[in-house]
């Protein structure tokens, strides 16, 4: 049996956090779902939003050859809780975490840069931290989607829970597509061709 891809968004649920920049997360798997022509539904029983759907060669949402399964999710949990859903999502589905994406914010990468790893630290970043929690271990896929660092002395949790300023939403547009297609590469393509292509 071949073993279904699961793809996290870490956020923050409700109106809010919706456009902050802890969200991007959220804003990635969204996209993906708009791409795929799938829609993310409530599944209290996981404490998240979850739309299965598939990807091949020729595109996310159409069979084709080396078609995968893959499951989009967006907990409702906050996001130092984020593993809850993810280990019962895990578990359901019964997927490695080799094969599961966690997209999230990045304040040590600037503006406009992604990076795509697996395994690793948290860094500080309380959703990676509760993941590592609930799955036993780091050695998942990240795609890391950089927000700059505060500007002066704000605070850094003040400056990821602010929104995007509105002359940056075409930047963020720009770079939420990017993601996509960097998540979409790893699973089609496999990690390292998905690194040679996206990170910077």
């Amino acid at each position: 049996m071949t073993h279904m891809w699961l793809v996290v968004g870490l956020g923050n649920p409700g109106p809010t956090y919706a456009h902050t920049r802890h969200n991007v997360g959220y804003l990635v798997v969204e996209e993906l779902a708009r791409r795929a022509h799938a829609r993310l539904s409530s599944v209290p029983k996981m404490r998240a939003d979850v739309a299965e759907t598939r990807i091949s060669s020729v595109g996310l949402g159409i069979p084709g050859p080396g078609s995968q399964r893959l499951a989009l999710v967006r907990p409702h949990t906050y996001m130092n809780e984020s593993g809850i859903p993810v280990g019962k999502l895990a578990a359901y589905y019964d997927i490695p975490p080799t094969r599961i994406i966690a997209i999230h914010d990045e304040l040590d990468l600037d503006m406009g840069q992604l990076r795509l790893k697996c395994g690793g630290g948290d860094n500080g970043h309380n959703g990676l931290k509760s993941m590592r929690a609930h799955l036993h271990t780091g050695d998942f896929n990240r795609v890391r989607v950089g927000i700059g660092r505060p500007p002066g002395r704000q605070a850094p949790a003040d400056f990821v829970l602010s929104a995007f300023p509105s002359g940056q939403r075409d930047a963020v547009a720009v770079e939420v597509a990017r993601a996509a297609d960097a998540v979409e590469t790893i699973i089609v393509d496999g990690l390292g061709p998905a690194q040679n292509r996206y990170n910077s």
